[in-house]
């Protein structure tokens, strides 16, 4: 078993509404988002899956929300864009995107910080 990781940040504001503290105000991040994804054969080349691609499904997703207010982002229409429900949408668009390259490899799971101390792991099992 291959797994590959890739990197992307973006930078966006949110508000947490209904949290008890200052996040409930508006503020922002730069967030840092990876992916992993994993898979058995390689291709005639040696690859599991072009580093390149992978950058560029994740790329347009976080093309999506930076520089914007999470909040509005249809995404998150009646829900908070807590860390946690960031990284299950951006699992969800990644696995389609993902499928539809390179249907043998999988998407194991999508990790998102919004500060370099506090992250959150989003899978499908």
């Amino acid at each position: 078993m291959y797994e590959l990781e890739v990197f992307d940040t973006f930078d966006a504001a949110h508000r947490v509404v209904g949290y008890p503290g200052k996040c409930d105000r508006l503020h922002g991040h730069t967030w840092k988002v990876a992916v992993h994804v994993e898979g058995t054969e390689l291709d005639s080349i040696g690859m599991l899956v072009d580093f390149k691609k992978l950058k560029e499904i994740l790329k347009g997703i976080t093309e999506e929300f930076d520089h914007t207010f999470l909040n509005e982002h249809e995404a998150f229409n009646g829900k908070n864009p807590t860390a946690e429900n960031i990284a299950r949408y951006i699992y969800q668009v990644y696995a389609e995107k993902l499928r539809a390259e390179n249907p043998s490899v999988r998407l194991s799971d999508v990790r998102v910080w919004e500060s370099p101390g506090s992250s959150v792991t989003y899978r499908e099992d």
